[in-house]
């Protein structure tokens, strides 16, 4: 049975990798961490001293997933969007946080000042959604709260229900 492919971005820290996990666990479908992903098989171009971490190589990472998205039934984690291929993403969700609770994740985690700074920048102008809207048909980006595990239950179940019609609809 052919499924949909699913893909969850937003600000590091609006929850995505832990909705996934618990979305993929439920619905059965494949859940792939872009980051691990990338670790994984370093697909990397440098490193960027002044956010301490890797460049993603974003050409091959699209290597990298292209056979598991033509199959269908992927759920995607990763903060950035606008290089996968419109063609594999059926919907694209975007978890927004408020910023106060954004601030004390990001205290929490240990992010230098400046990333802290620069993330909570990113979540007050929207840039992920915007990143998202530009990039695939507005039909299929939704923006969804994700500020407590209520929120996330209902995320959950909300993408679910989504994932279920969609099989349903595309089941002849």
């Amino acid at each position: 049975m052919w499924q949909p492919n699913t893909l969850l971005t937003g600000t590091p820290g609006v929850g995505k990798t832990t909705l996934d996990k618990e979305l993929a666990s439920r619905s059965r479908l494949k859940y792939i961490n872009v980051g691990d992903l990338a670790k994984e098989g370093q697909l990397y171009d440098g490193y960027d001293e002044e956010y301490d971490c890797p460049i993603l190589d974003e050409d091959r990472v699209v290597d990298a997933l292209e056979n598991q998205m033509k199959e269908g039934g992927v759920i995607v984690d990763y903060h950035g969007c606008d290089f996968f291929p419109e063609c594999w993403c059926h919907i694209v969700f975007v978890l927004r946080t408020d910023n106060s609770i954004l601030y004390k994740r990001f205290e929490t985690s240990g992010y230098s000042e400046k990333k802290l700074q620069d993330n909570i920048q990113c979540e007050i102008f929207q840039v992920l959604y915007e990143e998202a809207m530009a990039s695939y048909r507005k039909d299929i980006v939704h923006q969804l709260p994700s500020n407590n595990p209520e929120e996330q239950e209902n995320n959950i179940n909300r993408i679910l229900k989504w994932i279920e019609q969609w099989i349903k609809d595309n089941s002849s």
